[in-house]
């Protein structure tokens, strides 16, 4: 075998074992399905202590769909806007209630919500941190005011923590 072919061939397993390596950290810095439903039930808990029939999602750290409730008689509608909240908050790393303050005319990013197949900029969108404050997952809430659904999802994100 030619050297030049030997090379290609090394660097590619070179390559394909830096891959799976990277694949395996950031599934290991990813929210388990345990902590999702806790997350979810504990964010459902204070939706019915509030009087609040929500749609709950949680996602995991690649912003895939982990845990979702849709508590019965909640707005229809509102089962993409919580999913869509959890994805929000994920892809940018910080509640969409602040994102949303920045997207607004003259702000920074100025119609960011069209992006990335459509957005929601409105509060109840949440990531959720671990101990060690990395990002593993989050959690949208949908259904109630912004200001309940804010609550809930922060309610719901903290839960992780203890």
């Amino acid at each position: 075998m030619n050297s030049l072919k030997h090379f290609k061939i090394c660097a590619f397993a070179l390559l394909l074992t830096l891959l799976s390596n990277t694949v395996h950290a950031q599934i290991s810095n990813d929210i388990s399905h345990e902590e999702a439903l806790k997350v979810l039930l504990t964010a459902k808990k204070e939706a019915e202590k509030l009087g609040v029939l929500e749609n709950i999602a949680v996602i995991d750290a690649c912003a895939n769909l982990k845990a979702f409730i849709r508590m019965d008689g909640s707005f229809l509608g509102s089962i993409d806007i919580a999913i869509k909240k959890a994805k929000t908050a994920r892809y940018f790393n910080m509640a969409t209630g602040d994102l949303g303050k920045i997207s607004q005319p003259g702000g920074i990013v100025y119609n960011i919500e069209l992006s990335n197949g459509g957005l929601i900029t409105f509060p109840g969108g949440v990531p959720i941190k671990d101990e060690n404050g990395t990002i593993i997952g989050a959690i949208g809430v949908s259904g109630g005011t912004i200001e309940e659904d804010h609550d809930i999802a922060t309610v719901g994100a903290n839960a992780i923590l203890q």
